[in-house]
């Protein structure tokens, strides 16, 4: 009946109508039609090598120029643009900054069409003739935070070859050989893991390497460097290769310098391998240049703010960032979750084991941190006291398991939410750092002591020494890993954790170490450390929220004290009881209210709209703190203690 009406209205249609209509359809799909598909991805290599020029010279515009010139054929070809960034775990790689794009053969033009489905692919047609396509085009640095991290700085900047190259699509990434040079600013030093066949004056020429190499191998450079050795006689050379907005930054003390390579030492007693021919560092202590931590299998970029060593005394919290990334040359890089093994750049990821992949990274950082001394055996408990209480108050547990945060960086791509304690954000890091810490003293308790999480290190990721190239791995070939040190049933152990909804956070194995979670009315050294950083002050585990120097609430509990008094964080807290607000002065106002003395009222702000509304609470400060189960064994100390 639907389709007999749909007829008899067509044929009602005026002719001069339907002939307008045919006009506009035909072609149509006919321009559709022409649009060749990206080609499938076969098993031969990309036949020569690409070379790839890079100029990072353009210091006050911040462009980064690009000329390639690869083999080709005459006929229809796709290049593409890298869309998954390693490490990133989404498809997070901006398009936006891409400009200027222009491809040539034999010095003529030649016109490039974008994919209407995959818009990270270009087709072009190769001119009869021709051997070579050449291609020039821009990579935009962003110029304001706003836009994207900052890669370029007066002083500093890095090079993630994703984001200045493009590469034929039908092949896989490991099987295009790709041969880079790079034009740095006069006189400046530079720093990555990939191979150096030469350099001239500023241009550095690399060894050709394939693809997925030169993806994994940033490179930071600077007017203000410095390269220290980390491992000292080492047939595996480590390197901390440090850049700078200032030269003062860059000088470490000799305990400093001591302690990184206490690090690395304790990572190589940890896993008793290497699975890199050289490891380098890449650190940015820089104001400016965008903060960063990713890891790469033979290197890692890392951003923090200036003070890191000329402020050593403020900054024990930073100091988890390089043991963290270097963790992942052997978690991550070297084994791999089955669902990273993708062809190219442009092929989506599986992330449904980085509650290993990060998680257990997030665990063996923190202990290599107070291993080495970097952070001290005070501060890890005292960072992990705030990490169990934020996991075990976080509200969204009761619609979203910890497994799927895993998707995060899929759906939300690291962007800011108004909501993270209820919508929930990337949790397999930390919370799946908790559910190792559970899984480490399990195996302490049913060993007698005698076996841990770090024989599982060594057995799982500590294979092979000195193989460089992935080796990856299921969620059975995980638990049968786990079995292998200690029998037990770990495959509905982790589920459990993995796909319940608490209450609470996996703190087990807090119990099992020998402590506990409480609360008390000061914050600890490492909690008033993190409001510093922050430029807040904590109210989260009291009134459900915390506040900005300037008033703004953030981190609202949802259905916390703030969240029933309709706070959100797009409002402004102005005063506090009839008194202009700072932290102190509410602070003051919860310990009176515990005390009977009165009232909590603010004033707040919402848009340009004033009102008042009371607290209904009298509790007091809270502030998360680790507190020792008397008659129980400390396995945090044997945790943390150096080998």
């Amino acid at each position: 009946m639907t389709a007999s009406r749909s007829f008899l209205a067509r044929a009602a249609r005026p002719a001069g109508a339907l002939a307008v209509a045919l006009a506009f359809a035909f072609p149509a799909v006919a321009a559709t039609a022409t649009v060749p598909a990206v080609p499938a991805i076969g098993k031969a290599a990309y036949p020569g090598t690409i070379a790839l020029h890079v100029d990072a010279s353009n210091l006050s515009q911040q462009v980064f120029r690009m000329r390639l010139s690869m083999p080709a054929r005459p006929g229809p070809m796709t290049l593409l643009y890298p869309q998954w960034a390693p490490g990133n775990h989404g498809p997070n790689i901006p398009l936006t900054q891409l400009a200027g794009l222009k491809f040539s053969a034999g010095g003529k033009p030649v016109e490039w069409t974008r994919d209407p489905v995959n818009v990270y692919a270009f087709h072009v047609t190769v001119p009869q003739g021709a051997t070579t396509l050449e291609a020039e085009y821009q990579f935009l640095s962003p110029l304001d935070t706003s836009q994207g991290r900052i890669t370029m700085t007066d002083d500093i900047l890095g090079v993630q070859w994703q984001s200045v190259a493009l590469y034929p699509a039908g092949y896989d990434a490991r099987r295009i050989t790709v041969q880079p040079t790079l034009t740095l600013p006069k006189d400046w030093q530079f720093a990555s893991a990939l191979e150096v066949e030469g350099r001239t004056g500023d241009e550095v020429r690399f060894k050709p390497h394939d693809l997925d190499t030169l993806v994994d191998s940033p490179l930071f450079a600077g007017r203000h460097f410095k390269r220290i050795d980390l491992a000292p006689g080492a047939k595996t050379p480590v390197m901390l290769n440090v850049v700078a907005d200032n030269a003062e930054n860059l000088e470490a003390k000799p305990e400093q310098i001591a302690l990184h390579r206490a690090m690395v030492d304790q990572a190589i007693k940890l896993f008793g391998s290497t699975h890199y021919k050289h490891y380098d560092f890449l650190f940015a202590i820089s104001d400016e240049f965008g903060g960063i931590g990713r890891e790469h299998h033979q290197s890692s970029e890392n951003g923090v703010k200036l003070g890191y060593f000329t402020e050593w005394n403020r900054n024990e919290a930073g100091r988890e960032l390089l043991p963290h990334e270097f963790v992942h040359s052997w978690n991550g890089k070297f084994r791999r979750p089955a669902g990273q093994e993708v062809p190219n750049f442009n092929t989506p990821l599986q992330n449904e084991l980085l509650w290993v992949y990060e998680g257990q990274t997030q665990f063996w950082g923190k202990v290599l941190a107070a291993r080495s001394g970097l952070v001290s055996q005070n501060h890890a408990r005292e960072a992990l006291a705030i990490d169990a209480a934020r996991y075990d108050n976080t509200q969204g547990r009761d619609w979203r398991a910890m497994q799927d945060t895993v998707n995060d960086p899929i759906i939300n791509g690291r962007r800011p939410i108004g909501w993270g304690n209820w919508q929930r954000s990337e949790d397999y890091y930390t919370e799946g750092m908790l559910i190792w810490l559970d899984v480490d003293t399990r195996i302490r308790e049913m060993s007698g002591d005698k076996r841990s999480l770090e024989d599982f290190a060594r057995a799982f990721f500590g294979v092979e020494n000195g193989r460089v190239d992935a080796l990856y791995y299921a969620f059975d070939d995980v638990v049968a890993a786990l079995n292998k040190i200690q029998k037990f049933d770990w495959a509905p152990f982790l589920r459990k954790r993995l796909d319940g909804h608490g209450p609470g956070a996996p703190l087990d194995g807090l119990a099992r170490a020998g402590w506990k979670l409480v609360y008390s009315d000061t914050p600890s050294d490492a909690g008033r450390a993190a409001e510093e950083r922050s430029k807040s002050t904590d109210f989260t585990y009291s009134l459900g929220f915390s506040v900005r120097q300037d008033g703004g609430v953030t981190g609202v509990i949802w259905d916390g004290v703030g969240f029933r008094a309709g706070l959100a964080a797009n409002t402004t807290i102005v005063a506090v009881n009839n008194r202009v607000y700072k932290g102190e002065v509410l602070k003051a106002v919860v310990r009176d209210a515990k005390a009977g003395k009165g009232p909590i009222e603010l004033l707040v702000k919402k848009g340009n709209n004033l009102r008042t509304i009371s607290l209904d609470y009298k509790d007091g400060l809270r502030y998360p703190r680790l507190e020792r189960i008397a008659g129980t064994r400390d396995r945090l100390e044997a945790l943390f203690k150096a080998k």
